[in-house]
């Protein structure tokens, strides 16, 4: 048994929410993408949305022509202002990636994705300042600088990896990153910007040379970024991969890892933001879609904002394309959605995390307890993946004679619309009713009752199958039926 206090113990801050992953930045263009996005909105809530490809051809701001004779660049904002406008509409704003290359900027033709996002150095580091600051002004005249000051700004995307930047080359990257940041800040001193944003293998002094750079510069940044994944090299199979997973706990170590690297540098106190994060780094890997992942991700959704200020799931939607169009409904990618609006099991765990009370009461290694101002108890418990389940027994705070015990289910049964997929025979494109059926076998498995109170305290035997997340939701029972209902006349007979 474990005895929950009733004075918390701390409050639950909301890093692990702060930012969610996308796809591509011209995805939102997309009237499907937009309805994903307004669905995971209302169940969770996150503050900032982070994405690739926002310098891009395809979002088109790097326009030149020639006039007269002369090159000139018009950079054009059309897009840009339809995505920026649909996020701030449902209540989401940017976490701004500067990337990729436009095309007739880049210094060579190296390419990342089946959309062709460029990963070279520009040819002219003028252009792409002019760009940049362009861009920068733009969103600042058109949403106000108290806006943009929100919206961090990341230089590039993992240029510790030749498929990001070119050779990885790590003083050509330092040379974008003082002439990215510098054109930033000529815009506004008070705007963030920050980086390198590198992958979980720069564990080989990327931070601390950058560190060194900048210092020696005396170049502004305003956060590190950094990404964390535990998965092994994939072993490809067509439209598919798998890999094998360290322990969780190796993620929360990522996690930890930039201030201890950069402790005593000029970086050292900054805010640390983990832009990317999942189990697998392949969006093809269907352990994105299982109960396992959900299990997996439980303690390092509950404990992560306890080493960073924010840490964003890569991605919230399977409507992704990294690696191509999906060629199934689950070989779609790392989405807390499917491209058809699914909900997977990892998304339950973000729905459950949303309705969590902002103080902490108890935390241990299968569960966290907390508490709403109303004095509404909520405990998120989960089974470690891949182990058997247990049963976790809390003793809780409580009001009045009697408490109402709701629970929702995640596991490999319910709310799991994968394991009824592939007891359909995995369609490629389910029709109507099969998928209204997986849009009803996502629906979380729910219970409920009521407990006794026994001075001032409730009992919970929270038992736990196999890869389950639940949320167990308590509070006072205010008894409203009149003194002469009798449950035992349903059928009519005498009063007992």
């Amino acid at each position: 048994m474990i005895h929950v206090p009733a004075e918390p113990v701390g409050r639950l801050g909301d890093a692990w929410r702060a930012c969610v992953g996308t796809g591509r930045f011209d995805l939102a263009l997309r009237r499907d993408y937009q309805d994903s996005l307004a669905l995971i909105q209302r169940d969770i809530g996150f503050r900032h949305i982070r994405g690739h490809g926002l310098l891009s051809d395809n979002v088109g701001v790097y326009r030149p022509y020639e006039w007269q004779g002369e090159r000139r660049v018009h950079h054009a904002f059309t897009y840009v202002d339809q995505i920026v406008d649909a996020y701030l509409e449902i209540g989401i704003r940017p976490f701004l990636e500067l990337g990729f290359m436009p095309r007739e900027l880049a210094s060579g033709e190296q390419t990342v994705f089946w959309w062709g996002g460029n990963v070279t150095p520009p040819s002219s580091h003028r252009e792409w300042a002019d760009l940049v600051r362009a861009t920068v002004a733009h969103l600042v005249d058109r949403y106000g600088l108290d806006e943009v000051r929100t919206w961090p700004i990341e230089v590039w995307n993992e240029p510790d990896l030749p498929i990001f930047w070119q050779d990885a080359d790590q003083a050509a990257y330092h040379r974008l990153y003082e002439t990215t940041a510098l054109a930033v800040k000529d815009v506004d001193a008070s705007l963030l910007v920050g980086g390198p944003g590198v992958s979980p293998g720069a564990d080989d002094g990327w931070l601390a040379r950058f560190a060194e750079f900048v210092a020696e510069r005396d170049l502004p940044v305003d956060f590190v970024s950094r990404h964390a994944y535990t998965s092994g090299p994939a072993q490809h199979v067509p439209f598919g991969s798998h890999q094998t997973l360290a322990p969780a706990e190796r993620l929360l170590e990522q996690f930890a890892a930039p201030r201890q690297e950069l402790k005593g540098t000029v970086l050292g106190e900054l805010p640390v933001h983990i832009t990317e994060f999942n189990s697998s780094y392949c969006p093809d890997n269907l352990i994105h879609d299982t109960a396992y992942n959900a299990a997996y991700l439980a303690p390092v959704v509950a404990a992560g904002g306890d080493l960073v200020d924010s840490f964003s799931y890569w991605t919230f939607s399977d409507m992704f394309e990294e690696a191509g169009v999906p060629t199934a409904l689950f070989h779609g990618g790392f989405g807390l959605l499917t491209h058809r609006q699914v909900r997977k099991p990892t998304y339950h765990l973000y729905a459950f995390m949303a309705r969590l009370g902002d103080e902490v009461l108890a935390r241990g290694d299968d569960h966290l307890v907390t508490r709403h101002p109303d004095g509404r108890i909520a405990v998120l418990a989960w089974a470690a993946a891949g182990a058997d389940g247990h049963t976790v027994r809390l003793s809780v705070p409580a009001d009045g004679d009697e408490v109402f015990v709701h629970r929702s289910h995640v596991d490999e049964e319910r709310g799991n619309a994968y394991t009824a997929w592939r007891r359909m025979g995995s369609p490629r494109s389910p029709r109507p009713r099969q998928l209204d059926l997986l849009h009803e076998a996502a629906e979380p498995g729910r219970s409920h009752l009521r407990l006794p109170v026994r001075e001032s305290r409730a009992t919970l035997d929270i038992t736990l199958r196999p890869d389950e997340v639940t949320l167990v939701e308590v509070e006072p029972v205010v008894e409203e039926a009149p003194p002469w209902w009798d449950e035992g006349r349903l059928l009519g007979g005498g009063p007992r």
